[in-house]
């Protein structure tokens, strides 16, 4: 194994990682801002106001994304298992 075969093997990963988590990094962010503007605006400073509406929201787009993101992990993991001879060498 080169240092670029195993950079690029963690890139790779890294890339996933990120690919599959930002649906709902990207709705929880949305949602916090929303909920945020709203508490400055009423000047309702409650924690359990920003809490639970990003919980709610991060476990519907959850819910809604995890076809896609099952099908991509399934793709990476068959992708890895398929090159595991080449990887050995």
């Amino acid at each position: 194994m080169t240092p670029e075969f195993v950079i690029g093997f963690a890139r790779e990963a890294i890339e996933m990682t990120l690919t599959i988590a930002l649906p709902m990094l990207a709705i929880g962010m949305v949602v916090g801002l929303t909920v945020s503007i709203i508490q400055t605006a009423t000047q309702l400073q409650e924690m359990t106001l920003t809490i639970v509406p990003k919980i709610i929201a991060i476990f519907i787009a959850l819910l809604v994304a995890f076809p896609w993101i099952m099908d991509k992990m399934v793709t990476y993991t068959r992708t890895l298992f398929i090159n595991l001879p080449k990887y050995i060498q």
